[in-house]
């Protein structure tokens, strides 16, 4: 029963092959045996998760198989990063600082519970997400389910290594420079970061950096999940800006394929594993230079200047000491700087829209870099936060967070050390459906990736 998606554990109960409180119980056991190794799991939802199996299972008693026509994700287990609030789960954040508990749930919860979908458990992050990295004050860091001396990335790692692991079905991320895509490439799972405002994000994200998306086995279950998911709240105004799903004829695209500078020999053999896949799909492919220069400097500044917003003085001691570096940086920046930082944010937007007038779809590495140690916030030469290099080593991911623009990491071949590595696809504004269509495409050309080694 292990690493199942949302298809084939829905499958399972329409079959009549395990009850949901059984998988469930099951599912619970697993996670006590192996996740004291991982620390994909701040908290789990061991009592919530057994009431809502047996709500399941009798209105599968009552209604079989039209049990799931409007609740399509009955009895699913999904994992939500410690991020996202929830009414019966505390939220930490990855922090010492008290977080109150949600007296109800955000939209998005809310909506994977109505089409109901069981929370198993609350997943590990960094301190309010603040590295690419799954390492916190609040519990030991998060090890990736292929090579435990290893880092999953973040901050969405505690949910990536979940996925992984067959901890779970499905688990919600979020992603504010990569915190989807980086740990989604790491483990080898699917990481989908919609067009900005096609999922709502309560509290609002106010750097207006994160998305909330669904972190899968499947191009088709994160699919489902984002449709769930989707859809105007009035609680997050963001989310009534940008058109989602344009029509668009998906049939002969026009690709552009990216390197980004630092790209290792061993992922570019894996990734242009791709390129002959999509010509022989129909595609044209076209090599190009990356169409505009670094944004990490703003990048710097507009999340500094959130951190900074969001951290009193008088909380600086219970705040990890990496994250306090930017906070600090944060309180010295003046109003002028931060203008510019979002002047040349809107900038980039532009740059970037413009390109895609020429392609349907960006292609490149997620991540040029194969995992680092796993108590690490990153590559060596940028683990130290007082250089402000803390997330320069994911040139791909970051520039489509300014930008908002959908991306989706999909596993795409090992490398010679057996470690997953992503391809990144980056679609224009709205065009999430163009996506998504030739993820799955790549996906079903490609030999699934076999389960990570058995975690003891």
């Amino acid at each position: 029963m292990t690493r199942l998606g949302i298809r084939e554990t829905r499958a399972l109960f329409a079959r009549g092959e395990i009850s949901v409180a059984d998988h469930i119980q099951a599912l619970l056991a697993r996670i006590r045996k192996v996740d004291g190794e991982l620390g994909a799991y701040v908290s789990v939802a061991d009592e919530q998760a057994m009431i809502a199996a047996e709500a399941a299972d009798a209105r599968i008693r009552a209604r079989g198989r039209t049990a799931w026509r409007d609740q399509p994700l009955l009895g699913v287990p999904i994992a939500v990063k410690d991020l996202i609030q929830t009414r019966d789960l505390p939220t930490s954040r990855g922090s010492l600082l008290d977080n109150p508990r949600a007296r109800v749930d955000p939209p998005a919860v809310a909506r994977m519970r109505a089409a109901g979908a069981i929370v198993i458990g609350k997943t590990t992050t960094s301190e309010y997400g603040w590295s690419g990295s799954t390492v916190c004050r609040v519990t030991p860091p998060t090890r990736n389910p292929w090579d435990t001396r290893l880092s999953t990335g973040g901050s969405s790692g505690g949910s990536a290594a979940a996925v992984a692991a067959g901890l779970c079905a499905a688990a919600l991320g979020t992603d504010g420079g990569g915190s989807i895509r980086i740990p989604a490439a790491f483990c080898g799972v699917v990481g989908y970061k919609p067009t900005f405002g096609r999922i709502p994000y309560v509290p609002v994200s106010s750097d207006r950096l994160s998305h909330l998306g669904p972190m899968t086995h499947t191009v088709t279950d994160a699919l489902e999940l984002t449709n769930i998911l989707g859809g105007p709240h009035e609680l997050d105004p963001d989310t009534l800006l940008d058109a989602v799903n344009q029509p668009r004829d998906c049939r002969s695209l026009r690709i552009g394929w990216l390197e980004f500078p630092g790209t290792t020999e061993e992922i570019r053999r894996v990734t242009e594993r791709a390129i002959p896949l999509l010509t022989g799909l129909g595609h044209r492919v076209e090599r190009r230079d990356v169409p505009f220069r670094d944004p990490y400097p703003f990048l710097v500044d507009i999340i500094a200047a959130g951190e900074a917003a969001g951290t009193a003085p008088e909380d600086d001691e219970w705040c990890d000491q990496g994250r306090l570096v930017i906070v600090h940086y944060g309180r010295s920046m003046s109003a002028a700087t931060l203008r510019r930082a979002e002047e040349a944010r809107l900038a980039l937007r532009t740059t970037l829209q413009s390109v895609m007038d020429r392609y349907d779809v960006l292609a490149m590495a997620t991540v040029p870099i194969e995992p680092f140690e796993a108590d690490a916030i990153g590559p060596a030469w940028a683990a130290d936060p007082k250089d402000l290099q803390w997330l320069a080593w994911t040139p791909a991911t970051y520039p489509f967070n300014l930008t908002g623009h959908p991306a989706i990491s999909v596993p795409v071949g090992r490398t010679r050390a057996g470690l997953p590595v992503g391809l990144q696809l980056v679609g224009p504004i709205g065009a999430d459906d163009g996506v998504l269509w030739t993820a799955r495409r790549i996906e079903g050309e490609l030999d699934q990736l076999p389960a990570p080694p058995e975690v003891e």
